[in-house]
């Protein structure tokens, strides 16, 4: 069994137990964990405009805020995938998707995991994404790379994480996602 096939066996076989989150986020958003299929797997990332009005050159996963006609949190990130970076929604395998994590935007964001195949043509949406760029998937989880920092906010103790590739940093709620999945799978 490689590498690849090991990972989505034991990410599916530890998929989160369908159950109703407290909702304190009145919105609803999701984002596409790209696994990109090659022989040492990827997770495709995006670093954020820097003409954004909220999280402006930020890396992030493709995705946003869910809209009514999306009907499902899927069908959300990969809509948005494909806006930003032109991933057609026909062409990523969802393996699952993780427990909603609530954002300091007040959206309750779903991370929705996907098989992409290698040979897709990426291209930037310029007016939301600055660059594409992928990390090699099990440097990703590897839990002894992740880092993090306690702090206090509105009265309240955080962890941020944070975690560095090739001059990038990774940061907030999408190293507490990369987080979440190392955690799920180890």
């Amino acid at each position: 069994m490689t590498e690849l096939n090991n990972f989505i066996s034991r990410f599916q076989f530890t998929l989160p137990a369908t159950r109703q989150s407290e909702r304190k986020a009145g919105k609803s958003a999701a984002v596409l964990l790209p696994i990109i299929n090659k022989p040492n797997p990827t997770l495709l990332l995006t670093q954020r405009s820097p003409f954004l009005r909220s999280h402006a050159g930020q890396v992030a996963f493709p995705g946003g805020a869910s809209d009514p006609e999306d009907g499902t949190l899927v069908n959300t990130a990969l809509r948005e995938a494909y806006e930003e970076v032109a991933i057609p929604p026909e062409k990523v395998t969802v393996l699952g998707q993780l427990s909603p994590l609530q954002s300091y935007g007040g959206y309750e964001v779903t991370p929705i995991v996907g098989l992409v195949p290698n040979n897709i043509q990426y291209q930037a949406n310029p007016s939301e994404v600055a660059a594409i760029f992928e990390v090699p998937l099990f440097d990703a989880l590897s839990l002894q790379r992740h880092k993090y920092v306690d702090i206090k906010r509105s009265g309240r103790h955080n962890r941020i994480f944070f975690y560095w590739y090739n001059g990038h940093l990774v940061w907030g709620l999408t190293a507490s996602i990369i987080h979440q999945l190392a955690l799920q799978l180890d």
